[in-house]
């Protein structure tokens, strides 16, 4: 069960929910092709043919450490993969009738639940790549300065307007 629907109160529906936009894997998927970039470019020192009589050339020493330099970059890939998984698998955003509900984190949780009629503002920030992928950070603010930020939350100019028109229906 979810975070959202285990914290409902008596007669609160959940009007709405935003996920986590899949442009979070763009530095693992960024990171894995520069791998496979550096990996063929050491294949290709690799086939290159030695001067003949030398056993240990500088190219294939190259070559050696390009092949060590691919395979951390794999690895290193393979760790952002692992982390953006982690990222939106426990990652909930809620919208319900009384209230806005999120959660972030497996072991070390971050949760808001804000009242909507204590909520003076709900900001958008988008960068270029943002702008192109449909996805940014959405920011709360409630009374009393409280803020708290979601990054690469997609549809988040539909959330905000369902924020709105919520707080209009039910306030």
């Amino acid at each position: 069960m979810s975070y959202v629907n285990d914290n409902l109160m008596p007669n609160e529906k959940v009007l709405f929910s935003a996920k986590v936009h899949p442009a979070i894997f763009l530095p693992a998927v960024i990171s894995v092709l520069l791998s496979l970039a550096v990996g063929l470019f050491a294949f290709n020192l690799e086939v290159q043919p030695s001067p003949a009589g030398s056993s240990l050339s500088v190219s294939s020493l190259f070559s050696g450490m390009a092949f060590l330099i691919s395979g951390l970059l794999f690895i290193y890939s393979i760790v952002l993969g692992l982390q953006a998984i982690i990222v939106i698998s426990t990652t909930e955003f809620a919208v319900t009738n009384r209230r806005v509900i999120a959660k972030t984190g497996f072991i070390r949780r971050h949760t808001l639940e804000m009242l909507l009629t204590k909520i003076e503002s709900v900001a958008v920030n988008q960068s270029i790549l943002g702008r192109i992928l449909n996805f940014g950070v959405v920011t709360v603010t409630g009374t009393g300065g409280t803020k708290e930020s979601f990054r690469a939350i997609g549809q988040q100019f539909v959330l905000r307007k369902e924020i709105s028109q919520i707080i209009e229906q039910y306030t």
